[in-house]
């Protein structure tokens, strides 16, 4: 099964989200490194200010009075040490190195002379004061333990700076300063500004793509309708260039559909008028044949003749037939076909009921059943009609006792002049029109008709004509 949506609508909407899902969090990602790189510059700056200050201060007082008062200021995020070893620059990450130049480069600044400072970057919290001792700078993150309670994106949130300064009288203090831990928490304003803006923007998506989309629909419908109503009004004109443009090819053809089907009436009219003159004259020579039996042959080769040319005439001329849409009562219709074939020798029998009249062409739907009743009593000897019928569809099943057809005939017999005997006499083969005439009007009327061995011998037909939308209706005709 392909995951792609079937309708254009769902696949551009799927290219637009998609394509907002991604532009988003590209936006997120970015935000996000470069909320990391101003906090870190920020609490950066913070830590070197607050270094230099308490420098100044140790500068003022005394070994012993230096060490209580150490005690005192060593806290998270800033421990301080005045028996760390000698501190020894070395190469290590680029990213922590251009840290710990800038954050050397900020101190210096705030401390305004020209004293010796080392700096170290590293990640984690020292695990105990004196595990610093020792260790060079490019080896410094060896001795740290992993952030703590650091959230996603919280690489910088991680860093600490470990800051050497050398007072005048010689001493080293060593400065542990820490980032902050709110810089590492979750930007939840962002998030929550990003989601409003995302589903806004679907949100007009949605509505966009839907207008974009209204007009293909509209076209889609109407050519579906062209098929069962060749003289539909035509689209309306209107909206953005290209679906006038679209409307406009669409009604061009409708129109010269249309005009063809009309010449093409005319000229079966006139073949009509012209066949059934020398025909007519010919049937009335025939009736000067003094062989009887001569004359016999003769006439009924002349009405096959006329029989080939009606039949032809009425499946080429179906488009056109003019014929209005009216509510047809099927029961009454299917007991006059009876009735029809009473007369005739054949045995129908009827089962079921209609609920309420069919919005038909009259005349079109009675050349279909007779077409119908005609083949199953013709080759099955009687025929039995079972009608259902509900609110949304009409199904007519003529059922016969005949000898089936194969399945690979049950096709082939719809198309136009095939029949499956070999002879082109009326009493066996006839002119191969028949249910090529019957399924044309079924799908005039929205419909299908359809054939199928049964189980207990025989054939049956099935008519479908549907009531809901797809159909002909009275109102549909009208406007």
């Amino acid at each position: 099964m392909s995951l792609v949506p079937r309708s254009l609508f769902s696949r551009l909407v799927l290219v637009l989200l998609t394509g907002l899902i991604i532009a988003q969090l590209l936006s997120f990602a970015i935000h996000m490194h470069e909320r990391s790189e101003l906090l870190s510059q920020s609490s950066g700056m913070q830590s070197a200010q607050r270094i230099a200050d308490i420098v100044r201060l140790l500068e003022t007082l005394s070994p012993e009075e230096r060490r209580r008062i150490v005690q005192v200021l060593s806290a998270p995020p800033l421990t301080i040490s005045l028996d760390q070893a000698p501190l020894v620059e070395g190469e290590g990450d680029p990213e922590k190195g251009a840290r710990g130049a800038l954050f050397g480069a900020m101190l210096r600044r705030f401390l305004g002379d020209s004293r010796p400072v080392v700096v170290a970057v590293a990640e984690g919290a020292p695990i105990v004061p004196g595990a610093m001792r020792g260790f060079k700078g490019s080896e410094m993150h060896r001795a740290w333990m992993p952030p703590m309670a650091a959230g996603p994106f919280s690489g910088q949130a991680g860093f600490s700076f470990l800051a050497q300064v050398r007072l005048q009288d010689g001493s080293l203090v060593t400065f542990d300063s820490r980032l902050a831990q709110e810089t590492a928490s979750w930007p939840y304003r962002l998030l929550l500004s990003l989601a409003v803006l995302l589903a806004a923007v679907v949100a007009v998506s949605l509505v966009a793509v839907r207008w974009a989309t209204r007009p293909l629909n509209a076209l889609a419908d109407a050519a579906g309708q062209l098929g069962k109503d060749i003289n539909r009004p035509p689209l309306p004109e209107k909206g953005p260039q290209e679906v006038r443009r679209a409307a406009q090819a669409f009604n061009t053809m409708q129109a010269r559909l249309i005009g063809y089907i009309r010449e093409r009436t005319a000229l079966l009219a006139a073949m009509s008028h012209d066949l059934k003159t020398p025909i007519t004259r010919l049937r009335l020579r025939s009736e000067l044949l003094e062989d009887p039996q001569q004359r016999a042959k003769f006439v009924k080769d002349l009405d096959e003749m006329e029989a080939m040319v009606r039949d032809t005439l009425a499946f080429l001329g179906g488009l056109e037939s003019g014929e209005p849409v009216k509510p047809v009562d099927i029961m009454a219709l299917l007991e006059s076909l009876q009735a029809d074939m009473a007369e005739m020798g054949g045995r129908v029998e009827i089962n079921g009921a209609s609920l309420k009249p069919y919005p038909g062409r009259p005349q079109a739907l009675r050349r279909c059943l007779t077409n119908l009743l005609d083949n199953a009593v013709k080759y099955g000897k009687s025929a039995v009609v079972v009608v259902g019928d509900n609110d949304t569809r009409l199904e007519i099943r003529i059922q016969d006792e005949g000898p089936g057809l194969p399945q690979a005939e049950l096709e082939k017999v719809f198309e136009p002049f095939y029949r499956v005997e070999g002879s082109r006499s009326r009493e066996t083969g006839g002119t191969g029109l028949g249910l090529a005439i019957a399924k044309k009007i079924a799908e005039d009327h929205g419909g299908r008709l359809s054939l199928r061995n049964r189980d207990r011998g025989g054939l049956e037909a099935s008519l479908l004509l549907p009531r809901s939308r797809g159909g002909l209706t009275t109102a549909a005709v009208a406007g």
